[in-house]
């Protein structure tokens, strides 16, 4: 085979298009809309109605290098969980369908990320076998408040639905840590690096990485 008919067929057999998404979500408590592309430089415009949240999902797009664009409105003068559930839903959601046939990516990734006396370890499988582990956190991390409306038990129901509806395998460990912040933090940072190795385009790889043949 000539160099010139190597490079043709590697071509053929990566991703021409962009990969991208846009998907809107309306309840009687919630409407969310998010934009995303996985081949962005983790550039992000986020307003939920939750500054928390909002600061997590920056932090998402900041380290998963993954283009984000979240417009959300909701309930939460009655509690910040129905819009921090649904934005995760929607995020899950355009994750996958960015993602499409999963043609050329490593499909696994994981990263071990500290943020001062907090360390965390994510580790992803992207196959859209939809499954979660979550262990480590200490007692009383899930009814500590942050920021005025983000309980501690949200983040673990945020990585869930969004491993759920984003066909993810997910487990996080946290390692250590004390400060609630900090604890939470350097859980969406190592989700976002996982992610961003997870979802890379590997030259290497011909076709949908499994020996199945499908995803």
């Amino acid at each position: 085979m000539t160099d010139q008919s190597a490079n043709r067929d590697r071509d053929e057999d990566t991703h021409a298009e962009p990969r991208t998404a846009r998907v809107k979500r309306s309840t009687n408590e919630s409407t969310v809309e998010v934009e995303l592309n996985l081949d962005g430089a983790g550039d992000s415009e986020i307003t939920t109605g939750v500054p928390f949240y909002d600061h997590m999902l920056t932090s998402l797009a900041k380290h998963s290098l993954i283009d984000l664009r979240i417009a959300a409105t909701g309930d939460v003068d009655v509690d910040a969980h129905h819009t921090v559930e649904d934005v995760a839903i929607v995020l899950g959601d355009a994750f996958k369908d960015a993602l499409g046939d999963k043609r050329g990516i490593s499909r696994f990734g994981d990263a071990t990320v500290p943020l001062d006396e907090a360390l965390v370890q994510a580790v992803v499988d992207v196959a859209g076998r939809p499954y979660f582990v979550h262990t480590g956190e200490p007692d009383g991390q899930a009814y500590v408040m942050i920021g005025g409306n983000y309980v501690g038990a949200l983040t673990a129901h945020v990585l869930q639905t969004f491993a759920h509806h984003g066909g993810i395998s997910l487990h996080v460990r946290v390692l250590a840590g004390r400060d609630p912040h900090h604890l939470v933090e350097a859980q969406f940072k190592a989700v976002a690096r996982a992610l961003r190795a997870a979802v890379a385009l590997d030259p290497r790889i011909k076709g949908i990485p499994s020996a199945k043949g499908s995803l």
